[in-house]
């Protein structure tokens, strides 16, 4: 490993100059791939010692851990970061800006049954163990501190900036857990970011795919209160914990543990709920519970925290369902630190969604919206295709009306096809017939128009989900199916000579920015409770290099009850910046990088949403800031106001 380490490092500075080694050749991953081939090809025995994914952890480690012989290779800070650059895994990761860590709650009763849903015993529901976080998850027995350490130290070993991480909490419904397990479980995600920084006396963080190693000494009974509360603190201690509870971690141990429950629910002998609470309500869940709960006191004073912690939240994101949104639970969910909702709605036809049990009409997917966006959040919402009783033509007119009708207009979309696991109920009408996957011309073909139809303030951010081919007994198996749609997309948008406005495919993602070349746009557009205006930079090609989400609200909306408007989070006559974001690769905390961060685009931003309010005769501007950005906020004037920052326009 060391041999092919320094011969990339002799490759770098022979060249110095960006990118290009002695020859002139560029060192990319091209050049990379071919220095790995050969140095395995010069082992004597045969053996594959070099693997590209494991060059840049063993470089990080022995610059920790071996100072003597890291200084023995000579790298300067210049050569460090092309270093780093070339060995990076997987760039697109932080090409959006921040770092984004995906956690996923422990299985729990759902207030749903939709047809389409997978029922994983494993998981919470709509979630299959196969799923790359949900492993992840399982390996870490759900606890969200273990979780985000382990994922905090994969990312890092990639090469990644952690500094600015986006936390999305992913399971099921996340309004019907406990409020006491809302709180506790996203206050152990903030504190796992401030101890990972805090290098007094904490434990290292367990590597991805590690067995806790703590595990084998823990007791043989339950811990002890003593053990309890030094788990909240220590990755290795948790872990520990857990084990001593009786709780399994291993997938096959879960996959024999849960079996016979599993058939049952697949046979429809049993309901997923049914089986959830028989294996959930076991003694080493309860014992584990024992930890599972924390004071908003508390929570709070992890938020003060990370306020100026190495690991900052800059995005806090919770799933949960339409229906289950109200004044009520969106305040719990900013004094959580919340700043996005992803709200699955799958479609706005009634009878689509009453045929897929989906029990929510289109008139309450509207409430939701408006709601959501008198609070600020920035909505990311769940749309499906192919679902029971849809049609190619009926889905793009759904989507349609989804992107502009003033009622909906959501800011990011996971646009999914239906697909089939034998667990959900759907299986049962895909036998009789009455349901099948379109053909991949039709379902390409409905996600392109789909794409077209799509305006430039609103980003699709999937296109498929992260279900093991194995998994799906009908429907889409291609994990290449985006490239597919953008393709045709590209081909579409040249023939008939209209751009593409999605945010997705404009994204500057990994390049390099001109600043002087970049204009700041403006769209404007009408909601039933709020005049929206996108603020964008963009390129001459118009790439977006950042936005703002500036949010103008009409009070005297009439879809809006006396309730609600009683309940609003904000005085009359005033703004919401709703989200402030700049592309380009992730730069460290306040230093320059290549991108657009730390160009002082986002001040520009923030400047010119406060001047278009006071223009628009509001009096002052609120911003949705999440924990890591409040010292930034400060910064440019506004303070700390109850659930939000707050400017005055005068």
């Amino acid at each position: 490993m060391e041999v092919a380490l320094l011969e990339i490092i002799a490759a770098i500075k022979a060249g110095r100059c960006r990118g290009c080694g002695e020859d002139g050749k560029p060192l990319d991953a091209a050049w990379l791939d071919k220095l790995v081939r050969r140095r395995n090809r010069a082992m004597h025995d045969g053996a594959r010692s070099v693997a590209k994914k494991r060059l840049l952890p063993y470089y990080l480690r022995c610059k920790a851990e071996d100072p003597t012989r890291w200084e023995s290779w000579g790298v300067d800070a210049a050569c460090e970061e092309q270093l780093v650059r070339l060995l990076k895994a997987k760039p697109r990761r932080t090409a959006s800006g921040v770092a984004t860590i995906t956690v996923i709650t422990k299985p729990h009763p759902c207030s749903s049954d939709c047809l389409y849903c997978p029922n994983d015993v494993r998981m919470p529901k709509s979630y299959l163990a196969d799923e790359p976080a949900c492993q992840r998850a399982e390996r870490n027995y759900f606890d969200p501190y273990l979780q985000v350490t382990s994922r905090l130290r994969a990312l890092t070993d990639m090469g990644h900036v952690t500094d600015k991480v986006e936390l999305i909490v992913l399971g099921g419904t996340w309004s019907d857990y406990p409020q006491d397990y809302q709180v506790w479980f996203v206050a152990e995600l903030f504190r796992a970011l401030n101890d990972a920084g805090d290098q007094a006396g904490d434990a290292p963080a367990p590597r991805e795919g590690a067995a806790p190693r703590a595990a084998a000494h823990a007791a043989d009974g339950p811990a002890s209160a003593a053990t309890c509360d030094s788990a909240r603190h220590d990755a290795a201690a948790r872990a520990a914990f857990y084990a001593s509870c009786g709780l399994a971690c291993d997938a096959d141990e879960l996959a024999r543990l849960t079996r016979a429950e599993q058939k049952r629910v697949t046979a429809g002998e049993r309901t997923y709920n049914q089986a959830v609470r028989a294996l959930y309500a076991a003694d080493a869940w309860e014992r584990a519970a024992r930890i599972q709960h924390a004071s908003l006191a508390e929570l709070e004073r992890e938020h003060a925290r990370n306020e100026g912690a190495a690991h900052r939240v800059v995005g806090l994101v919770i799933e949960t369902r339409p229906d289950l949104i109200t004044p009520e639970s969106l305040t719990v969910m900013r004094r959580l630190g919340c700043t996005k909702v992803q709200m699955g709605i799958q479609s706005l036809d009634e009878s689509i969604l009453r045929a897929n049990r989906r029990n929510v009409t289109p008139a309450r997917i509207a409430q939701a919206f408006s709601l959501l966006r008198l609070f600020g959040f920035k909505i990311h919402v769940h749309f499906m295709v192919n679902l029971l009783g849809a049609s190619p033509v009926g889905d793009v007119a759904d989507y349609r009306r989804l992107v502009t009708d003033e009622r909906f207009l959501p800011d990011e979309v996971k646009l999914y096809p239906c697909c089939l696991v034998e667990s959900a109920q759907l299986t049962e009408r895909y036998a009789a017939g009455a349901w099948a996957p379109y053909p991949e011309d039709a379902l390409v073909d409905v996600l392109v128009r789909d794409v077209l139809a799509t305006p430039a303030y609103t980003r699709i951010s999937r296109m498929i989900r992260d279900i093991s081919s194995g998994d799906i007994v009908a429907g889409n198996k291609k994990t290449n199916l985006r490239q597919l749609v953008e393709a045709r997309v590209d081909e579409r948008s040249r023939a008939e000579g209209r751009p593409v406005r999605e945010i997705r495919q404009r994204e500057i993602a990994t390049g390099a920015v001109e600043l002087d070349a970049l204009r700041l746009d403006c769209v404007t557009y009408a909601t039933s409770v709020a005049q929206e205006r996108f603020l964008q930079w963009v390129t001459p090609e118009g790439r977006i290099a950042g936005f703002l989400r500036l949010s103008l609200p009409r009070f005297d909306a009439p879809c809006l009850t006396p309730e609600e408007r009683a309940q609003f989070p904000v005085p009359v006559r005033e703004a919401m910046i709703r989200e402030v974001h700049v592309y380009g690769r992730v730069a460290r905390l306040h230093a320059a990088g290549e991108g657009a961060q730390h160009a002082g685009l986002g001040r520009r931003l923030v400047e010119e949403a406060c001047a278009q309010a006071q223009a628009a005769g509001y009096v002052a501007v609120n911003v949705i800031s999440s924990v890591g950005t409040r010292r930034y906020y400060r910064a440019l004037g506004f303070l700390d106001c109850g659930l939000y920052q707050r400017r005055p326009l005068a």
